[in-house]
């Protein structure tokens, strides 16, 4: 149960959620994201992503309502009966992945990922990767279009395209999948322990460029890339009952 009181909406710039927006705030007023007790998203998966990384530092809860073209971290967009709605709001909690990226000259970048963290080709010729967990060589040489790591919450998301496992909710685990693998040809990827390190080296950076993104924030050309989840940030996400996370993963699966 969530106490609804002091509500921040904020909106992605589409037509259909800036409308929400002005009509959300007429019914039930607004508040600064740091005075309210939630936080309402309107916009699509993208927006919502981007309000969990804009306020994760706020004690505040997020709620997500659609208003975008997908919806998985969402809940029916629907104006009437919003404070009810977030009083028997169910959450769920989401640590995301650190990603570190480290580029040519030197350079590090640093970012968060809710759904997963990605290498992937940036010329015409395939990416050569070397994977490692944990300090150990797990695959000496990936031949491939590129690699991601994705938690539970971003495994319907870009890691179901490309063939990964979808994971439950409440799995400590987290999905390492390869996009478009040429050698290993059969090499399917790997379930790992949320707990795992997971370290990509890109093999002939200068010939094979390989870039890097979290939750499609790019980092640039890389060389190597360390990957793991980060338990200090906890991402806490509300939705409608019976429409949690768990049972979409579940739903997702028999389609």
């Amino acid at each position: 149960m969530t106490a609804a009181g002091k509500l921040a909406f904020l909106a992605s710039n589409s037509t259909d959620a800036q409308d929400a927006l002005q009509r959300l705030t007429d019914r039930y007023g607004q508040v600064p994201p740091e005075q309210a007790d939630v936080i309402v998203a309107l916009g699509g998966d993208g927006f919502m992503l981007q309000t969990l990384h804009a306020t994760q530092a706020l004690p505040a809860p997020v709620y997500g309502m659609n208003c975008g073209t997908v919806g998985f971290l969402m809940n029916e967009y629907r104006p009437k009966g919003l404070t009810a709605r977030l009083e028997a709001a169910e959450k769920a909690i989401l640590n995301p992945l650190r990603m570190r990226a480290t580029r040519p000259d030197g350079t590090v970048a640093e970012a968060l990922a809710i759904n997963e963290v990605s290498l992937l080709r940036a010329g015409p010729q395939a990416a050569k990767l070397r994977i490692s967990v944990d300090g150990k060589i797990r695959l000496e040489e990936l031949v491939c279009d590129g690699a991601l790591v994705a938690t539970p919450a971003g495994s319907t998301a870009y890691n179901y395209s490309a063939h990964g496992p979808i994971l439950p909710i409440g799995s400590d685990v987290l999905a390492l999948t390869a996009v478009a693998p040429f050698r290993p040809r059969r090499w399917r990827g790997a379930l790992l322990p949320k707990s795992a390190r997971v370290r990509i080296d890109v093999l002939q950076p200068e010939k094979r460029p390989v870039m890097a993104e979290g939750d499609s924030r790019g980092a640039g050309i890389v060389v190597a890339v360390e990957i793991a989840s980060d338990p200090s940030v906890a991402h806490r996400i509300l939705f409608d009952p019976g429409h949690g996370l768990e049972e979409r993963l579940i739903r997702e699966q028999f389609l």
